[in-house]
């Protein structure tokens, strides 16, 4: 059974720095493309940043470029999302999605199957 299950999220003051993780199971490959998506309070989800399987591809939202980075470690099938001078608009859950897909990134929400429960981030002085 394909899992994903996130971590990391916290309270954290603006300007701080977090990293996110998402442990991945059941994959029978490293043949999966992982996006982190995000849901502020009162507003619809939105993809943040995708990472294809190797690697090679990685696409961010234009409002966290510069200041989110993704990336991955086959080895413990694990996606890490760094979120570095994080702002009040940062605040929200954060959900990690993944999808058997080769050498693909996406921000779509309809593009996966594969969800967790959410980490809650919040930001605040």
């Amino acid at each position: 059974q394909l899992r994903v299950v996130e971590s990391g999220g916290g309270l954290v003051q603006p300007g701080g720095s977090l990293r996110l993780s998402c442990a991945a199971s059941g994959f029978t490959s490293d043949y999966y493309t992982i996006s982190w998506f995000r849901q502020a309070p009162g507003k619809e989800r939105e993809g943040v940043a995708c990472i294809s399987s190797s690697s090679v591809l990685t696409d961010y939202a234009d409002s966290v470029k510069g200041r989110f980075t993704i990336s991955r470690d086959n080895a413990a099938n694990t996606v890490y999302l760094q979120i570095n001078n994080v702002k009040p608009e940062d605040t929200g859950v954060y959900y990690c999605a993944a999808e058997k897909l080769f050498q693909y990134c996406g921000l779509l929400e309809v593009q996966f199957n594969t969800w967790g429960q959410g980490t809650q981030v919040t930001v605040s002085s």
